[in-house]
């Protein structure tokens, strides 16, 4: 049962889960943290967390409904090793699925591309991010997700100023939102959101309060939704001094942010 339970769900990426990239170690301690890799790829790690986060997770879940809430798909969702083993609920493609128990539910996806019916095609989002990116030297690799939405891996060092914003503006009045989070900017569909997924997680559930955590616009209808939320002092949310009355902002980054907020949300399902 349940129903009577706290529901926390998180981004992953960059909240959570750090690449080798994103790891940031300069802690507040002297010693670098212990690290367990939870991702690998061809035979290469990928993504970690601290061990003491790790450790602070498995607690977490033990008393909580806790849903992994990612923008990636399902089968890079797949490659991670959470601590604590597989998540009944996990939402991927920021909302376009939801996984019960490793598998996607038709009824949801047919109820979300339903709510994508007001804005513009995919194929157009998609054609008009070749034709701004093309030619660039700072566009590494072009993608779409899912048959849901489009995303470009970017060299941000080579990355123009404003490109960003311009399809910023270009894509609202069409529906669609972008996000720059980290080397990939995405192209989502308005209605696209992680915060109906977990909605419905806490419906099938009766799960209550909700707590969630997520650094990137992306995961601001999710951090708005819940009870009490927390994002790092990286990350989209953090650059653009975005706010909330009940969103705490971190001063952390890197992994030392993600087990900051692992603390903060096993404090507040029932104390460290």
């Amino acid at each position: 049962m349940t129903a009577g339970l706290p529901l926390v769900a998180s981004d992953l990426d960059r909240t959570l889960i750090y690449s080798a990239a994103a790891l940031d170690l300069r802690m507040p301690d002297a010693e670098a943290p212990r690290l367990l890799c939870v991702e690998t790829y061809e035979g290469r790690p990928l993504s970690y967390l601290t061990e003491t986060a790790a450790d602070l997770l498995r607690r977490v879940r033990d008393r909580c409904v806790f849903v992994p809430a990612t923008t990636r798909t399902c089968e890079q969702y797949r490659r991670f090793r959470l601590p604590g083993g597989p998540a009944r609920y996990a939402v991927c493609a920021n909302g376009g699925h939801l996984l019960v128990d490793g598998e996607p539910d038709p009824d949801w996806h047919a109820r979300v591309r339903d709510r994508l019916g007001g804005c513009a095609p995919l194929d157009e989002v998609s054609a008009h991010l070749r034709a701004e990116a093309s030619g660039g030297d700072w566009v590494r690799k072009q993608r779409v997700a899912d048959g849901l939405f489009a995303y470009l891996v970017v060299d941000r060092d080579r990355l123009p100023g404003t490109w960003v914003k311009e399809l910023a503006g270009w894509a609202e009045p069409r529906g669609w939102t972008v996000s720059l989070q980290g080397r990939k900017i995405y192209a989502v569909p308005g209605p696209l959101t992680k915060s109906a997924a977990v909605a419905e997680v806490a419906r099938r559930t009766g799960a209550s309060p909700t707590y969630a955590a997520g650094d990137s616009l992306l995961d601001a209808d999710l951090l708005v939704a819940a009870d009490r939320a927390w994002f790092p002092g990286h990350g989209e949310l953090a650059a653009t001094g975005w706010s909330a009355g009940h969103v705490t902002g971190l001063s952390e980054r890197g992994v030392a942010a993600g087990e900051r907020i692992v603390r903060e949300l096993c404090a507040a399902t029932g104390g460290v």
